[in-house]
C-alpha cells in the first residue's frame, strides 16, 4: 500500500474531521473535546492553530459551515460540519496511518547519531536521567491505564497502551546500553574514549567511514 500526498498533513486536521463526523462543533468545542478525550497527549492542541487548520480543510471542501448560533448580545458561534469529502479524505489519511509505517525523525534518534561529541563517561549519566524519566512516565501511565480501565472500555485506551509499550521499550534498550557503556563491552567505546583524550578521530573508524562512502 502506497500513501498519497495530501492536501493537509497536520495530524490535527486528521483528528478534526474524525471529531466533526460525530455532529458539527465550533472550534472551541473541538479543542475542549479532544483534550478531554486526552487527545492532547498525542496531538499538539492549541486554540490558534486549531482556528488554522478549520479554516484550510474548509478551504478544501472537507469542511463546512453548518450553522451560525446568535444567542443574545453573545458573538455568533459558527458551528463546522463534515463534508462527503472530508470523510472519505479522513477514512483514507487514517488507514494509511495505521497501514504504511512512516519514516520518522524521533530527537532522541537525532542525539544518538550525534552522541560521540560527548565524553562516554558524560554520556552514562545523562542517559541515566533519561532512564530515571521513562520509568517515571512508565509508572504514572501504567497507573492511568489501570483506573481508566476500570470505566472505560479497551478501545478507547489502546493509544496509551501503545505510549507505554514504546516508552517502556525505550526504557529497556536505554538499560542496556547502559550496562554495557558501565561494563566496556559496548564495540567502539574504547575509540571512543581515546577521541576524547587524545581530540584525534581513531584511524579505525577513520577507515571504516572512508569504506563505506567508497562503497
Amino acid at each position: 500500500m502506497v500513501t498519497k500526498r495530501r492536501k493537509l498533513s497536520n495530524p490535527l486536521a486528521l483528528a478534526v474531521m474524525v471529531l466533526l463526523t460525530e455532529r458539527s462543533m465550533h472550534p472551541y468545542e473541538i479543542a475542549q473535546t479532544l483534550r478531554r478525550r486526552g487527545k492532547d497527549t498525542s496531538l499538539k492542541i492549541n486554540y490558534g492553530s486549531l482556528y488554522t487548520v478549520v479554516q484550510n480543510l474548509e478551504k478544501h471542501g472537507f469542511v463546512e459551515v453548518a450553522e451560525v448560533q446568535r444567542q443574545g448580545k453573545r458573538p455568533e458561534r459558527t458551528l463546522y460540519g463534515i463534508t462527503d469529502a472530508g470523510r472519505e479524505e479522513a477514512t483514507e489519511w487514517l488507514s494509511d496511518l495505521i497501514a504504511v509505517p512512516a519514516q520518522e525523525f524521533p530527537i532522541f534518534e537525532t542525539a544518538l547519531s550525534l552522541v560521540g561529541v560527548i565524553h562516554p563517561d558524560e554520556v552514562v549519566r545523562l542517559l541515566g536521567e533519561r532512564l530515571k524519566t521513562l520509568e517515571f512516565q512508565a509508572a504514572s501511565t501504567r497507573g492511568g491505564l489501570t483506573k481508566l480501565s476500570e470505566s472505560l472500555p479497551r478501545i478507547f485506551l489502546v493509544e496509551s497502551e501503545y505510549r507505554l509499550h514504546m516508552v517502556e521499550a525505550e526504557a529497556e534498550w536505554v538499560r542496556g546500553l547502559l550496562r554495557e557503556l558501565k561494563d566496556g563491552t559496548l564495540d567502539g567505546v574504547e575509540q571512543w574514549r581515546s577521541f576524547h583524550e587524545t581530540g584525534e578521530i581513531p584511524p579505525e573508524f577513520q577507515e571504516l567511514e572512508d569504506r563505506h562512502f567508497e562503497e
